[in-house]
């Protein structure tokens, strides 16, 4: 599974610049807030998967990018229920981060 090719990697790239312009509307308040734990779990999300491609330990590595995929969702949950994401934004980051889970889940279970 290579970086630029694989599936996983290309929904999460557009994910997280889909992401980022989002939280760019965040209110101040929220930007340094929520919006900043947002991206950092995008952000680390993707670094993981970097890291099994990478690393020794792949298992471990995708254990921890499922992590970061579920604060994910609970992170996009929280901006919805405080009315930061319109319910179509909202429905597009969920249906992405479902179609990134499954291909993660994927992704484990060949390891």
């Amino acid at each position: 599974m290579t970086e630029p090719q694989s599936p996983i990697f290309v929904k999460t790239s557009n994910f997280l610049l889909w992401m980022m312009n989002h939280t760019e509307s965040f209110p101040k308040s929220e930007r340094f807030r929520l919006a900043k734990r947002i991206e950092d779990s995008a952000f680390d999300f993707y670094e993981e998967l970097i890291h099994a491609v990478k690393g020794q330990d792949k298992r471990k590595f995708l254990l921890q990018a499922d992590l970061e995929l579920d604060k994910l969702r609970l992170y996009i949950r929280l901006a919805h229920q405080r009315k930061l994401t319109k319910h179509p934004q909202y429905l597009y980051a969920v249906e992405s981060l479902t179609e990134i889970g499954k291909l993660l889940g994927g992704w484990l279970k060949t390891i």
